[in-house]
């Protein structure tokens, strides 16, 4: 089955390029590469897309839209006479691109590069004289929100007040810095007037912004080009991306998960950094503060001034974050609910013994299996390397020789990994049958089935996973589900990425006449989409919980749904399936967790923090005023740190390691340390706690 994939993919790629030669314009008396570029993309997209897109109006207006978005995300570069300019082309693009012309992107490049030196020309003055912190006056931070402004005299004082929010925010981490030096009787810290602190405010924004003009006159046309690139390709999906020569090389690195640096893979969407993923076994997963979702808004190298990386390029950010191992990167995030945090993380390379299945024992009146799996891996670079279905059968053994009455697999953070260990985990749970079924580009949906008869562990099963469990973690949640084998218990649902890609190089696609034009990038293609085995997609709808549990971030990051063009969710017919026989009452199950739930105090703080948060990032207008701006900051604070203080001093579950695997890391000081951590982690967590009771309900 496996080689049918591969076989599949494979002609679909080779027939792709026998066409291209023909969709290649004449333009060897042209230097043109962006034509060429553009020419090898589109055909790409035509034919290998698994739901091709017409180039006309409705097309030409998403590209609009979102090239749009993303040029001047926060509108304060272009006014509304621009925009009524370029608004005159919105429907003509696609027309533009047939004939292989750029009119759209060419003006629009003249007037952002205008309005940037005429924001340069006043920007310094605006920030010459204080601010006036006691007034009442407020600014919208949500660009959906934000009118362009009518005219330069309007757009000066939005800039205005952007300075004067910039200033605001320096000043309080100046403040309570200070406060807390003074707490603790910190004298190295020097204690400053309001009035100095001011002005450093001032003039660390104003450096920020010098440094910004500069990074922005590095930005050629071959750059901008690329973003317009980017968006032709990403209104088609957002997993379909154009990749320049340049950005290629640090998705590769990225992808690899062997960089010295903080194993976080990042992308450049709507004009932030955010983070997309986290890679299992960095520094960052092991500091664990660092979450997808997060958008990265400075960079400090340790103790340094940090550096403000809005509207940075993706691979500018890369190079400020990524640094030798051993040495402290600095990064000041905005979570989803619109709160701003410092977070330290030391440098380090990946881990790999924390990214492989491990387990422990819950002993909580009887013994309950937990075993953890950070993604779906599967070394195929060499014989016999390590694939995470063998890890999680070989727990599961060991597991069961400690007689276990239930057994708990978190996938929560998952963002999957190998189709194949999919299915062959899934099979240690069910006697034979399909799985999941997949579909190609233009063809029927193939079923991929556990064939191995028998059943590794047949008791008590739970399937945690949250809103970033995606992907392979949505197809082994979903099999579990469908089958009835065992209870989904997470967020109220998972990710919601239901398709596959794979990265085509654009060079040998070119035909010999126009080779000098290498390299002129690669594409990320979407190629293939997941259906259950009760022929529902887990795109965007992903895997249900059973059973829901609060999670504070749950209304505000909703994964594939928050994505601008997402493939839709359908359906095609179910796979025949035997049942599960189970002995276990669903409807008693789920109100008895609910009744649990609700007089837990840990969950009603976290309920409580899902609704504030979620009015929080929705109240985008901030107070200009000092004192009011302060006093929310320390409210928030207050909350979150209550919720620490609940999950620290609440009862503790009884976890520990196994003997065979205690034995194994005896001597590894290092190892000891990371493991006592996670058993730690492991033995507050609510969620998990409330998993070990689903399975006393299960028994």
């Amino acid at each position: 089955m496996k080689n049918r994939f591969l076989f599949f993919s494979t002609l679909v790629v080779f027939s792709v390029s026998c066409f291209m030669c023909s969709f290649l314009p004449d333009t060897s008396n042209s230097n043109d590469k962006t034509v060429i570029t553009e020419n090898v993309m589109s055909s790409l997209l035509q034919m290998g897309h698994f739901k091709p897109r017409n180039f006309d109006d409705k097309f030409s207006e998403d590209v609009y839209d979102l090239y749009l978005k993303r040029i001047d995300v926060n509108k304060k570069f272009l006014i509304q006479s621009d925009i009524n300019e370029l608004k005159a082309m919105r429907y003509s693009i696609d027309d533009q691109l047939k004939s292989d012309k750029f009119d759209f992107f060419n003006r629009s490049n003249e007037l952002l590069t205008k309005r940037y030196a005429e924001v340069e020309s006043f920007y310094k003055d605006l920030l010459k004289a204080p601010f006036d912190f006691n007034k009442d006056e407020k600014i919208e931070t949500d660009p959906k929100k934000i009118n362009y402004a009518a005219d330069i005299k309007s757009q000066k004082e939005e800039w205005r007040k952007l300075f004067k929010y910039q200033t605001l925010v320096r000043i309080n981490e100046a403040l309570e810095a200070q406060e807390k030096a003074m707490l603790r009787k910190d004298t190295v810290i020097e204690t400053k007037s309001f009035e100095a602190i001011e002005k450093e405010s001032r003039e660390k924004v104003e450096k920020s912004y010098i440094d910004f003009f500069k990074r922005l006159k590095k930005v050629d046309e071959t750059d901008r080009a690329g973003m317009f690139l980017n968006c032709v390709a990403n209104v088609f999906d957002p997993h379909t991306e154009f990749f320049p020569p340049k950005v290629k090389d640090n998705f590769d690195i990225q992808m690899s998960g062997q960089l010295e640096g903080i194993g976080a893979q990042l992308q450049e969407k709507d004009g932030v950094i955010k983070v997309s993923n986290i890679v299992p076994g960095s520094a960052s997963w092991r500091q664990g503060e660092l979450k997808a979702g997060d958008v990265i808004l400075k960079v400090a190298q340790g103790k340094d001034e940090p550096v403000d990386i809005s509207d940075m390029r993706l691979d500018d950010a890369v190079q400020l974050i990524r640094g030798k191992k051993g040495t402290e990167v600095r990064l000041t995030v905005r979570k989803p609910d619109a709160s701003t945090k410092v977070i330290p993380i030391t440098r380090d390379i990946v881990v790999l013994d924390e990214t492989y299945a491990k387990s422990l024992i819950i002993e909580e009146g009887n013994k309950v299996g937990y075993l953890k799996l950070p993604s779906f891996y599967a070394d195929f670079n060499k014989p016999g390397g390590r694939r995470c279905a063998v890890d999680v059968k070989n727990e599961i053994i060991k597991l069961k020789e400690q007689n276990i009455n239930g057994l708990i697999i978190d996938l929560r953070n998952n963002g999957g990994g190998s189709l194949q260990d999919v299915v062959d985990m899934a099979g240690l749970f069910i006697d034979r049958g399909p799985i999941v079924q997949v579909k190609n580009t233009g063809g029927n949906a193939d079923v991929l089935e556990d064939r191995n008869p028998g059943i590794l562990y047949d008791g008590p099963l739970v399937i945690m996973v949250n809103n970033i469990s995606a992907s392979a973690s949505e197809i082994l949640a979903a099999a579990i589900q469908d089958y009835k084998r065992g209870i989904i218990l997470g967020g109220e649902q998972t990710f919601g990425k239901g398709t596959v890609q794979r990265v085509l190089g654009m060079d040998d696609r070119l035909d010999y006449a126009h080779m000098s034009y290498a390299p002129i990038g690669s594409l990320k293609l979407t190629m293939q989409k997941f259906y259950r085995v009760n022929g529902g997609s887990t795109q965007l709808k992903g895997v249900n919980s059973d059973i829901v549990l609060p999670d504070k971030y749950e209304k505000l990051y909703k994964g594939e749904r928050e994505e601008d063009y997402p493939m839709p969710w359908d359906e095609i017919a179910p796979a025949s399936i035997n049942r599960w026989n189970a002995t276990w009452n669903y409807d008693e199950i789920k109100k008895k967790s609910k009744a649990r739930v609700e007089g837990d105090l840990t969950f009603k703080q976290i309920r409580e923090l899902e609704e504030k948060f979620k009015k929080q990032a929705d109240n985008t207008l901030i107070s200009l005023n000092l004192e009011k701006y302060r006093a929310e900051q320390k409210k928030n604070n207050v909350e979150t740190d209550l919720l620490d203080k609940l999950e620290k001093e609440g009862k503790q579950l009884n976890a520990y390691g196994m003997a065979q695997d205690l034995e194994k890391i005896a001597s590894d000081s290092t190892k000891k340390v990371m493991n006592e951590d996670w058993i730690k982690a492991v033995k507050k967590d609510a969620y998990i706690k409330e998993a070990v009771n689903v399975i006393k309900d299960m028994n």
